[in-house]
Parts: structure tokens; C-alpha cells; sequence
């Protein structure tokens, strides 16, 4: 008997195969493989235009994007940021020397509270670093007012807000800078990748040596800068996969509505709603699991969908406070994030990708209701 076909939690969104031979033809062609060829150029182009910005830098992954996005704006001493991401986003702060202060996230959106954010500000605080989790924006409004009272920069966190708009308008154009990533499993890819966004001509000239070396034409090195080029191959990906991503967000869309019919009404199971005026792109679909109405805890129930080959993530969970290398910090005590801890334990992100079937929506839903009612 064959094994049962596994529900993976997110699997990527590959163009056709046939379509990315002619783009490798012309990398072979101009025998151009890094180092800003035309591939590169052409999607740093296309992608500010679909994402409706001016100014974009394309980097090899998220991560040190967020690393040097910290660089560029000269970050030092302390910044305030989540503890309900993925780790790369503190790593980025460590890196830099950097002391993350960790602040409580909101139960509505489980982004950062910024009603949180003024009693952890002192003489020592830079930035903020805020994080668009699961892509739903940030108060952005009320954290610009925080940041330009006390005088700090903020950097946003946007590796899962790809395509968001609020109003019309891009999520990407809010704070100093904003860091995509583009890595596989995102809902738009380049395989590994990512991008700084920002708001002027000199500043994307600043990041643009900064991720060469420091390089200034090609005898000056005018500052220490680190190797984060994205290279033509995967730039060549990222122009063929730009041409279906709107497919790829309508079909997590509908994904999406499907799990909302099928899941609502389950007793101590909680869905995130989409937000007004938010063009969503629906990157993860995270459900929360209350065991007293439920009857199990989240953990129980994601051992039992695993059982049955339906891999979900507990997404974020640890806490990246909880995390040896943060956790002696002062603000990583669970008691000042009460709201974070107790989302981190029932948070359980069902699988959404555009592959996956309306047959396998209706698998994990059924999976969900079996878990409750044994």
C-alpha cells in the first residue's frame, strides 16, 4: 500500500520549466552571471514598478538585507522590536552589535503594540523594527508619530508583505526602509533573495556599495560594506516568476475563503480576518487553538495532523525572547510579553500554497473537526 500523500505546510510556486530555458540561453549568452548584469537591472526595475515604489535594491537573501538596511542608516546602541518573527530579524540587530529590546505584541494583529512602545524607549534606543506579521500592516501611523517624538528610525520587517497595500497604497513606502525576502517559500521568490526598499537616489546609491564591498566605482572602497549580490540566474527566476504572482496571491486568496467557511463556527478556534482597505496576499493562514473550548491543546492537535501526514508550522513559536541567545536579556521575560507568550502557544499555521487542492483543504478541515470532537 503507498504511503499517503503529504500536506506540506507551504511548498514553492514554480513557473513552467520550458519558459525559464529561454532567460538561461540569454545568461549563457552575454556570459554574465553576477555583479549587476542585465537580469538583475531589468527585475530591480520591474519590481518597483508592480510594487509601486521608486527606489529598490535587490540583495541575495532577507537577511542580510535586514543586516545591512541596519548598516545604511548607521544603527547603533538600542532598538525596539518583536519578539513574534522569525529569527532573522533580531539576528540581524546582533550582528550589527546591535541590543534588541523586546516590546508586547498586539492580540488583534499580533504585530508590535506601539501602546507599548514609549515605556521601553531610553537614552540608548535608535530604531524601531517593527515586523508586518503574516503581512497584515503594522500601526504605521502611530509608530511613525513614537519614532519622530523621540527622534529614531524605523526599519520595517516586510518579508511577508510582498504586494500588501493599504488604501492604494504600497506597505513599502512606510518608515526609513522596509526589507522584503524572497526566499522559496514566499509568495513571490527568486529562489533566495530579498530587497531594501527606500526613498532616495543617495540612499539606494549608499546600499547599492554597501552590498558590493564598499565599492565606489572601481578603485575606492569607501566604506566596510559585505558581498549580498543577487545573481542572474536567480534574478532571471524572479522576472519569470513576477509574471505569475498575481495568479499565485488569487489562488492563496481563495485558499483562504475556503478554509474560512470550512473552519468557522469550530468551538475555541480563531481565525485572523482580513482588514479594511488591505489588499491581503494571504503569505500564511494562521488559525489560534484554545484548548478549554477545544478540547486539546495546539500542540496535540499538531501532532495529530502530522500523524496524518498534514504538516502545519507553529509559526512563531518559540518566541525568539525564549531563544538561549536573547533570553538573559531584561525585556525577553515572559512576564513583559504576556500577549506574545500566549499567542506563541496556540498559534498553528494551517498549509496555504497555490498547489494545494480544495480537496486538501477539505482534508486538513475534517482532520481539525476529528481532532476536536475525539
Amino acid at each position: 500500500m503507498s504511503a499517503e500523500k503529504p500536506i506540506l505546510v507551504t511548498k514553492p510556486a514554480l513557473p513552467p520549466l520550458e519558459e525559464f530555458m529561454p532567460y538561461l540561453e540569454e545568461i549563457w549568452s552575454n556570459c554574465w552571471l553576477t555583479n549587476n548584469g542585465p537580469m538583475h537591472q531589468k527585475l530591480e526595475k520591474e519590481l518597483a514598478d508592480y510594487l509601486g515604489v521608486e527606489f529598490l535594491s535587490l540583495f541575495s537573501n532577507g537577511t542580510l538585507a535586514l543586516i545591512s538596511a541596519l548598516q545604511a542608516l548607521g544603527i547603533k546602541g538600542e532598538v525596539i522590536t518583536t519578539p513574534f518573527s522569525f529569527v532573522a530579524t533580531t539576528h540581524s540587530l546582533w550582528w550589527n552589535g546591535i541590543k534588541p529590546v523586546f516590546v508586547d505584541i498586539d492580540p488583534e494583529t499580533f504585530n508590535l503594540d506601539p501602546s507599548k512602545i514609549e515605556a521601553a524607549i531610553t537614552p540608548e534606543t535608535t530604531a524601531i523594527m517593527p515586523v508586518h506579521v503574516y503581512g497584515n500592516p503594522c500601526n504605521t501611523a502611530e509608530i511613525k508619530r513614537i519614532a519622530d517624538k523621540h527622534g529614531l528610525k524605523v526599519i520595517y520587517d516586510a518579508a511577508h508583505a510582498f504586494g500588501v497595500h493599504v488604501d492604494g497604497k504600497s506597505i513599502l513606502l512606510e518608515g526609513d526602509l522596509s526589507i522584503l525576502s524572497f526566499h522559496a517559500t514566499k509568495v513571490y521568490s527568486t529562489i533566495e533573495g530579498g530587497a531594501i526598499i527606500c526613498h532616495d537616489e543617495q540612499m539606494k546609491h549608499h546600499i547599492d556599495n554597501l552590498k558590493n564591498f564598499g565599492f565606489r566605482g572601481e578603485l575606492v572602497v569607501e566604506e566596510p560594506g559585505i558581498n549580498a549580490k543577487l545573481n542572474e540566474v536567480q534574478a532571471a527566476y524572479g522576472l519569470l516568476s513576477l509574471k505569475y504572482v498575481d495568479s499565485y496571491i488569487e489562488k492563496r486568496r481563495s485558499i483562504a475563503l475556503l478554509y474560512r467557511e470550512k473552519l468557522k463556527g469550530i468551538p475555541g478556534l480563531t481565525m485572523l480576518q482580513d482588514f479594511p482597505d488591505v489588499r491581503h496576499v494571504y503569505s500564511y493562514f494562521p488559525v489560534l487553538v484554545d484548548e478549554m473550548d477545544f478540547g486539546i491543546t495546539r500542540d496535540a492537535l499538531y501532532d495529530t495532523l502530522k500523524g496524518k501526514s498534514i504538516f502545519c508550522r507553529r509559526y512563531f513559536y518559540p518566541l525568539i525572547s525564549h531563544f538561549e541567545t536573547y533570553s538573559s536579556l531584561p525585556s525577553a521575560a515572559p512576564e513583559n510579553l504576556p500577549v506574545a507568550t500566549s499567542v506563541a502557544g496556540k498559534v498553528l499555521c494551517l498549509p496555504i500554497y497555490p498547489e494545494l487542492s480544495a480537496e486538501d483543504v477539505e482534508k486538513v478541515v475534517n482532520s481539525i473537526k476529528a481532532a476536536c470532537q475525539d
